[in-house]
Formats: structure tokens, sequence, C-alpha cells
């Protein structure tokens, strides 16, 4: 048993292997979404993902989380075989963070409410009836007041009457509440102003740095890509072609990335957005 303690503790924390994906096989529409990705994400790793239209940053995403079950391949998180688990049992051990900052929560309930839920679901306790218990409205009050949002003031406010910042911190809020084993960001910070992105940015930064959360990021942003987190990935036509990290990364600027991804597929890069869309 002790051996079998040590393997699992030397795992990493999400393992990819040979992960394939293909859309409407038989036929002229068939589109290969992931050709054989392999990937691993140490516990407390922070990875950004940037890729060009199709590169299969979404699919893969999904098949971690099991909103895709793939074609071939293998998924394991914690070192548990998750491959063909559906994505309700995954969300015992991952969240996700999606671009619209209404998605994850209920706009028609109070800031207070959905983070109890969240909470409750995290600790498989907590129902509603009991979020406005005043130890768990002072609980939720301290993690608020830790986004720097001023959200501790409107914690009777709904949701939907936030802005979108605002709504973004509170879903990252939720999504981390219950120390996940891994957390996806998929495009977090797509609908936000140049502010709030900004700030809920740094917010994503010190939440995963201090819970320690193996993390994916995908971004649309070059620069972001190379400033947040420990690793870039580029994505390509459903495979990994790049994975940048250490002193290589630190001194890597935008530029230096998209000759990179010239190198790496043979297309000429000249264009930034050739990466920032998808």
């Amino acid at each position: 048993m002790a051996a079998a303690k040590d393997t699992a503790a030397s795992a990493p924390m999400l393992e990819v292997r040979g992960l394939r994906k293909t859309f409407n096989p038989e036929g002229n529409l068939a589109h290969v979404a992931l050709d054989g990705i392999d990937l691993n994400l140490e516990a407390g790793e922070f990875a950004c993902i940037v890729g060009s239209n199709g590169a299969g940053k979404t699919t893969l995403f999904n098949a971690i989380a099991g909103t895709v079950i793939p074609d071939e391949g293998l998924v394991r998180i914690d070192g548990e075989n998750v491959t063909f688990e559906p994505d309700y049992k995954r969300a015992r051990t991952l969240s996700r963070v999606f671009q619209d900052p209404l998605k994850g929560t209920a706009p028609n309930l109070t800031v207070a409410e959905n983070v109890s839920l969240a909470y409750g679901r995290a600790t498989r306790g907590g129902a509603l009836k009991m979020a406005m218990r005043r130890e768990k409205r002072e609980f939720i009050r301290e993690r608020l007041h830790s986004l720097g949002f001023g959200l501790e003031d409107r914690m009777d406010a709904k949701v939907g009457h936030l802005s979108g910042g605002q709504r973004q911190a509170v879903t990252l809020l939720m999504a981390t509440i219950g120390h996940p084993n891994l957390l996806l960001l998929d495009e977090h910070t797509a609908a936000l102003d140049p502010r709030a992105t900004e700030t809920v940015l740094r917010l994503t930064d010190r939440i995963v740095a201090e819970d320690g959360i193996a993390t994916l990021m995908i971004t649309h942003d070059l620069a972001c890509a190379l400033a947040h987190g420990t690793r870039t990935l580029v994505m390509h036509e459903g495979r990994i072609v790049a994975d940048v990290r250490g002193p290589e990364r630190e001194a890597m600027e935008v530029g230096d990335l998209l000759e990179l991804f010239r190198t790496e597929t043979g297309k000429a890069a000249t264009d930034e957005k050739l990466l920032l869309q998808g």
C-alpha cells in the first residue's frame, strides 16, 4: 500500500496521453480537433495556451472537463483515470471558468447566495438554507474582501446587477473556494475591459499561487500568455507545437513567440491575429 501511495504522490496533477478527437469522421466535413495531445501539469503549475483558429484549445478543455469524450487517449487527474467519466463526476476535482461572466453563476441570486452554493457543493454540504448563518456570512465576507472589488459591501446584490469584472471575480472565487485539483480558465478575461482584465488577471495569479492549483488558461492575448503563469503552450491543428518555460520564456517577447510559431508550423506569422483567433 505504501508503494501505491508513493506512486500516486509522484504522478502529475493532470496527465493527458495520446488524446485524439475527430468531429464528423465519416464525410467531407471531418475535422481533426485533437491529434495525439500529450501534456503533464504538476500541482501549482500555471500554463497559458495560445493557438490559431481551430487549433483545438477548447476541444482540449472539453476533453479534460468531460463534455467531449475523446476517440483515443487518456486523461488522468491526480492519478485517477477520468477519460470516460461524465463531466459532473469530474466537477468534484476540477473547476472551469468561462469567457461569459454569467456562466457558472445564478444571476437572480445574491452574491452571498452564489458563493454559499459553491462552497456547499465543494464541501458536500451547506444547503442554501444554511447560507445566512452568521459564521457563514462572515466567512463569505472575508473571501469577498480578499478579491479587491469591494464585493464585501454588495453581498446582498444580485449577481446579474454586477459589472463584468465583478461577476468574473465572483465566478473565480466560486470556482476555487473548494480548492480544486485543476482549474481551467477558458478565455475568462476576453469579455472584460482592459482595467477589469488587469485586475482579474492579478487576482487569478494570486489565487493560483496561494492555493497551489494546477491551472490551464486559454488566452487570445500573446503578451498575457507570456506574462502570466509558468509555461506557455502553443497549439496548432490539434497538436501542442511548442511548450516554453523557464529562462527561455522569461526572455521571450511577442515577436519571438510569433517566430516560434512560424518555425514549428512552417506558416508565416507576420500578423499577430493569426494566433489571436479561436
